[in-house]
């Protein structure tokens, strides 16, 4: 049935790939394909000569003439695209080409340029990539799951493109999305790109544009709501998880009560992980803890406003506070320290909030005494004065939201306040780096959710960290899927959470980045899933026996691009 098979040596690593396939219908296979780097042999074996120039070329020769050919597109878009054609045309050159200019790169093929990318799918469709799930066929999923390509699967990313970054409902161009969140994790933590699935849910989109488009690729109808949602939602995962029992199932970018939902639904069952709500706390967190060694206050003495409660808002907020729980607070104490806003203003215990929301709702009688500008519309402005919160967090999308007489209201209480402008893309930021060293004369302890260049200012360079979920979701997976965990815990996650905090430049500078530069997150994935796979191991929720060393499995785990031998089946 499958085109081709890995076959290992006695020490994990890949010995040699078998295939059927020759000809054209070789070079067609991007998973298989190495253009000029066939030898003259294997283009004698596999009916290849005169099909390709006759130099053979090595891995670095072509990633170098590939590198050329990227610096002529002029544009972010033009650059994505460019990589993408690339990926459909020969998968390990693109992974070797990426990875040696990941820092650059990423962005391109990540966030913010992959919103752009999501947003023009149905017009730069190409080549098929992954599997396309529409609720018209739900009676159909385990066939469909038989059309995959690769006949052992460890991990998926899964979408129905309801909530896509600050872009909102994107219908079926969602895939892109998964499409390049497996990309970061072969980037970025090193997995087999060989045995990951990228997968849509196609439940309609309720984006009226999309609808009305005759190019949209999609199924045009509303979303699916309700016990039908749920109903399908449960077939997937049933199907899927029996296919694969020892999958990663990684959910991503799905409406906020559905995301919240789903995870709540299957997480004590499978071995699952929702990217908005976990990734982004866990790196938000991570960010946090550093800053609170750069600021010498502890954390329980932190007060924390978050302004955004979707779904990576309220998941920060409870990364944090699970963290504050585990300083001795109660739950209720550890709540107590966030506040939280929603387009409706404050979160408060009379307002019309969402379940996952309630949890950090004030009482009334709480703000009763505060003097406001506006009664019927408790502002970002009336919570910062009145709380003096020493960190504050944006998850809005509301571009400057974060103005100067808010920042400067803030730094006028606190030393070094941790601000972290999260908002996706740049341009929907709550605030600019450059304005916050300004405003608060470089006291400002800074992470933005997209890339910003290095700041001067007054004399010394600035570079300002990124709290990128790349730098912590590959490698929970990768630990994940090196001990085939049956869950991840709140444990495993506190564990990455810990092991990223660890690695960050602030533990030798305290005016240093909160986060490490993205060209080390290979390194960093290693030391993430090595803590994961310890605290799955002490749960008693790893499946591989005890005395098989762990870090000997991550490493068996992971892969490299290279250009591997070749036989005939």
């Amino acid at each position: 049935m499958f085109e081709f098979k890995i076959i290992h040596n006695d020490q994990g690593n890949i010995d040699h790939i078998e295939t059927c396939l020759t000809g054209n219908d070789l070079l067609s296979t991007p998973k298989l394909n190495k253009g000029c780097g066939f030898t003259l042999e294997e283009r004698k074996t596999f009916g290849l000569t005169g099909l390709l120039p006759y130099l053979v070329e090595t891995l670095d020769q072509q990633a170098d003439r590939m590198y050329v050919q990227y610096n002529e597109h002029h544009t972010n878009l033009g650059k994505n695209i460019y990589l993408n054609v690339l990926h459909d045309y020969n998968e390990t050159l693109f992974y070797k080409l990426v990875s040696e200019h990941l820092e650059e790169m990423l962005p391109i093929i990540y966030t913010p340029t992959v919103g752009e990318a999501v947003q023009r799918f149905s017009l730069e469709h190409r080549k098929p990539k992954g599997l396309y799930i529409s609720y018209a066929d739900r009676n159909n999923i385990s066939e469909i799951l038989e059309h995959r390509v690769p006949p052992e699967v460890d991990l998926s990313v899964v979408t129905d493109g309801a909530a896509v970054l600050g872009i909102g409902d994107q219908g079926i161009g969602g895939i892109n999305i998964s499409i390049a969140k497996l990309m970061v994790y072969t980037l970025c933590g090193g997995i087999n790109p060989h045995r990951f699935l990228p997968i849509q849910l196609d439940v309609g989109t309720n984006n009226p544009h999309l609808l009305n488009d005759p190019m949209y690729l999609g199924w045009r109808h509303e979303r699916v709501t309700g016990q039908e949602y749920d109903d399908f939602i449960d077939a997937f995962v049933q199907t899927i998880t029996k296919k694969f029992p020892h999958l990663f199932l990684h959910w991503e970018d799905f409406g906020r009560e559905n995301a919240r939902h789903i995870l709540n639904r299957y997480r004590e069952k499978i071995c699952t992980f929702n990217g908005d709500m976990q990734g982004t706390g866990v790196v938000a967190l991570a960010c946090i803890l550093a800053g609170v060694t750069a600021s010498n206050i502890p954390l329980n003495q932190h007060r924390v406003v978050i302004m955004g409660a979707g779904t990576a808002g309220v998941g920060i907020a409870d990364q944090i506070a699970d963290a504050l729980e585990r300083t001795g607070l109660s739950p209720e104490n550890a709540r107590s320290h966030i506040w939280l806003l929603d387009k409706q203003g404050l979160l408060t215990d009379d307002s019309n909030l969402l379940s996952f929301q309630k949890p950090y709702a004030r009482s009334r009688e709480e703000i009763s005494a505060w003097d406001m500008r506006d009664p019927a519309y408790i502002s970002l402005y009336d919570v910062v004065s009145h709380v003096k919160p020493t960190i504050l967090i944006g998850c809005s999308t509301i571009a400057g939201a974060f103005t100067e007489e808010i920042v400067n209201m803030l730094a006028a209480n606190v030393n070094r306040p941790i601000i972290m402008p999260l908002s996706n893309p740049n341009s929907l930021a709550e605030a600019k780096p450059e304005d916050l060293l300004k405003w608060t004369n470089a006291r400002a302890i800074i992470a933005t959710g997209s890339p910003f260049p290095e700041i001067s200012y007054e004399g010394r360079l600035y570079r300002i960290a990124q709290s990128n979920n790349a730098l912590a979701y590959p490698g929970i997976g990768l630990g994940c899927i090196a001990v085939k965990a049956r869950r991840l815990s709140d444990d495993m996650l506190w564990a990455a959470t810990r092991a990223l905090s660890d690695c960050s430049p602030v533990n030798q500078d305290k005016m240093a980045p909160l986060l490490p530069k993205l060209s080390e997150t290979k390194m960093i994935s290693q030391i993430v899933a090595l803590a994961v796979a310890e605290q799955a191991r002490n749960e008693g929720l790893a499946q591989i026996p005890d005395n098989v060393n762990l870090k000997e499995a991550i490493r068996k785990t992971c892969w490299k691009p290279a250009y591997y031998p070749y036989q005939k089946i």
